[in-house]
């Protein structure tokens, strides 16, 4: 035996995290983390945890999402919340429908949602994040909605128009910005029209390589490019466009690329237990509250893989 490993270091990834997020998580995050990873017998306290950020019009505040403060509900954070409500095995029209109900008071002519809407300006919020009088829906954000509106099987009036911007906009999608593709596919992964999808996210892969807007080598930032805005770092490489093997983006990459991008993941845990965020950081307690959510994301794609 080795007595000079302390025991943090011959602990395992997933143990090392937990110590991180029961230290440093919000309920919700321990309660998201004891489900998924901790053995919990079903989602119920998950989703009283969920309930707790609820507004009485059927929306979602109060930091859900950390970068978005406030009382005031906003569609990015609706979309935060139909992703812990499928977690916690909720997807179900009477959890699903009053947040659908609520995004089709903000829903633009165009069918989708934006990002977030004027209400946001008397709160903080931050700088990358502007808040306009009459702000356009956004495939960012409604691509985040379909996702796991589309995989609840809910039948909603909000849904057909959605999809049908949705459609346009991937279709429309030239530059790959990498949120920006993300978002697409999440709605791609669970889109009705199976075909459609696998022809256009085969597209995207195309122009994602060849705009370099994926860090295809860890160790050769310099071969990928940054878009305009964000942060120094803020790469982003195979599993973040990959997460499950099971997405339509993992034929995007070889076995070598993938496999030194969750090396990479593997390698980024901190010596507290959790993962960086690697977006700028424009205020420290959001910092704080986001990193729980990003350890229990990581813990997510390694296990995915294999990795945990």
């Amino acid at each position: 035996m080795n007595h000079n490993i302390s025991p943090a270091a011959s602990a395992s990834a997933l143990e090392r995290a937990a110590a991180f997020v029961w230290t440093s998580g919000r309920v919700l995050e321990q309660r998201r983390f004891e489900l998924l990873f901790g053995g919990a017998p079903d989602g119920s306290g998950l989703a009283a945890a969920l309930a707790a950020y609820r507004t009485p019009d059927g929306g979602y505040a109060y930091g859900l999402e950390p970068d978005i403060r406030g009382p005031e509900p906003q569609p990015l954070t609706a979309a935060t919340a139909l992703a812990v409500l499928q977690d916690a095995g909720r997807p179900d029209a009477a959890s699903v429908t009053p947040v659908l109900d609520w995004l089709t008071t903000v829903t633009t002519a165009e069918g989708g949602v934006p990002a977030v809407l004027p209400t946001l300006a008397a709160y903080p919020h931050p700088p990358w994040l502007p808040v306009t009088a009459d702000p356009a829906a956004d495939l960012l954000t409604t691509g985040q909605v379909l996702g796991p509106a589309l995989r609840s099987g809910v039948t909603h009036p909000w849904i057909p128009a959605a999809v049908a911007f949705a459609r346009r906009e991937v279709e429309a999608m030239e530059q790959t910005h990498p949120y920006g593709v993300q978002s697409a596919l999440m709605f791609l992964d669970a889109a009705p029209d199976r075909a459609w999808a696998a022809a256009q996210a085969d597209r995207i892969g195309k122009l994602l390589r060849e705009q370099r807007t994926v860090l295809l080598d860890p160790a050769h930032p310099e071969d990928a490019v940054l878009a305009p805005g964000y942060a120094e770092g803020e790469y982003h490489l195979p599993h973040d466009y990959a997460p499950d093997p099971a997405g339509l983006a993992r034929a995007w990459f070889t076995d070598e690329e993938m496999a030194r991008s969750l090396d990479h993941l593997a390698a980024s845990q901190e010596a507290d237990g959790g993962w960086p965020i690697n977006w700028a950081k424009w205020s420290a307690t959001t910092e704080v509250e986001a990193r729980p959510g990003v350890t229990v994301k990581a813990l997510r794609v390694l296990r995915a893989y294999g990795r945990l």
